[in-house]
């Protein structure tokens, strides 16, 4: 028996052995160029102009201030050009002693020039197609200047150029609400969804350019070149349109619900920005239905957050004020999503999806609507907006200092 069972797991861990594929798919580090963001552009002879930032592992890993590390920068940019995507990527791999590796790719910078041009659907085509290149990449639009620029500007604080755009786009969407992170998933959803055009948030570099591609750019306390976030790009048909900021940009957030947190100036008795209402959720429905032969639009939106800060004497201990302060937060927030609807509706780009919502409940009467919608119908849309604040908390302060005087 014991020679059997020897025998048995013999045949056992042969077999197994057989079965195992091993590293038929390796890939060496040192054989990678490992692409951290990609911009596009277009020169004169209208060829396609791709600037890739590609990660130094070794510099980024030691950082600037010693302790093993060399004293190069942390990225690498690299340009090639094409007649399209796939062309300009591969004419760039004459450039390279490595292959290059899309798999970690997180930013895709498209000049404003370029966005205005031709429908970015098509830039998104050959992304999506490769199997390597993330759909997760958020997508920004270079506001008044290349893209090539935005990838090229080193930073301080955030090592890779391409993490400091995005985590400055996350944050300010969280904390301020006048951008958002789009995905390149999120992009070409909202692109074939009939009914809804997309709204981009856009990228500046400020200062001088020429400099903020140097290393010393990272080595000042205020940095000669420096990236932030700009306006919200409002498209239609695939091809920017307008920019939008401010109100107008809050608004349509607002509409988007995904307005996750913001500071609202409140008028009180005459006096401007008296108050600070600091919105810490919000929740915001939009449906749709035909009226009279007429769509018609209805908004619901739920806010609640906290009282930031008072300007002017007020008793915030006093329910009935606390009422009448949320009747003022009601009708500013109505106020911001009606410039928003306004505005696109002057563009002709239905960016909130009213289209999507129609379609959703009355699909016939969307499907005589749908080629001329964004033209004739969505700009003379009426809408229904109703508000309703909340004052969570007045802060650890009842009653400003303005009252005790």
């Amino acid at each position: 028996m014991n020679k059997i069972n020897r025998l048995m797991c013999s045949l056992v861990i042969v077999g197994t052995a057989l079965l195992l594929s091993g590293c038929w798919s390796k890939k060496e580090l040192t054989d990678l160029a490992i692409v951290a963001a990609l911009g596009i552009d277009k020169n004169e002879e209208g060829r396609y102009v791709g600037t890739l930032q590609i990660i130094n592992p070794g510099n980024v890993a030691g950082g600037f201030q010693g302790g093993g590390g060399s004293q190069g920068p942390p990225v690498s940019v690299v340009t090639g050009t094409g007649d399209t995507i796939v062309e300009l990527s591969r004419r760039t791999s004459r450039k390279l002693s490595r292959r290059l590796y899309y798999a970690h790719t997180n930013l895709v910078v498209i000049s404003e020039e370029l966005a205005k041009e031709e429908s970015i659907s098509s830039i998104l085509d050959s992304l999506e197609r490769d199997a390597e290149f993330r759909s997760t990449a958020i997508i920004v639009i270079a506001q008044e200047s290349k893209a090539s620029d935005i990838v090229k500007v080193l930073t301080a604080i955030d090592k890779i150029p391409a993490n400091k755009v995005i985590k400055t786009l996350k944050f300010t969407e969280k904390i301020w609400g006048e951008n958002i992170s789009v995905s390149m998933q999120e992009a070409i959803k909202t692109l074939v969804t009939p009914g809804k055009e997309l709204a981009v948030s856009g990228f500046r570099v400020s200062g001088d350019v020429s400099r903020g591609k140097t290393i010393e750019n990272t080595q000042q306390t205020e940095p000669s070149s420096l990236l932030s976030a700009g306006s919200l790009a409002i498209f239609k048909e695939g091809k920017l349109t307008q920019w939008i900021d401010g109100e107008f940009a809050r608004g349509s957030i607002f509409l988007l619900d995904k307005l996750n947190a913001s500071a609202i100036d409140l008028k009180w008795e005459g006096k401007d920005e008296a108050m600070v209402y600091e919105l810490i959720r919000q929740k915001t429905k939009v449906s749709a239905r035909m009226e009279k032969g007429k769509p018609r639009v209805f908004i619901k939106v739920q806010a609640e957050g906290n009282i930031g800060e008072a300007r002017v004497p007020i008793d915030l201990n006093n329910p009935d004020v606390l009422l009448k302060i949320e009747k003022v937060i009601e009708k500013e927030i109505k106020k911001e999503i009606s410039m928003a609807v306004k505005k696109a509706q002057k563009n002709k780009a239905d960016i909130f999806g009213f289209g999507e919502a129609l379609h959703q409940t009355n699909p016939k009467e969307w499907k005589k609507m749908n080629t001329k919608w964004n033209d004739i119908y969505f700009p003379e849309v009426k809408t229904d907006i109703v508000v309703d604040a909340f004052i969570r908390r007045t802060g650890l302060r009842n009653n400003p200092h303005q009252v005790n005087k």
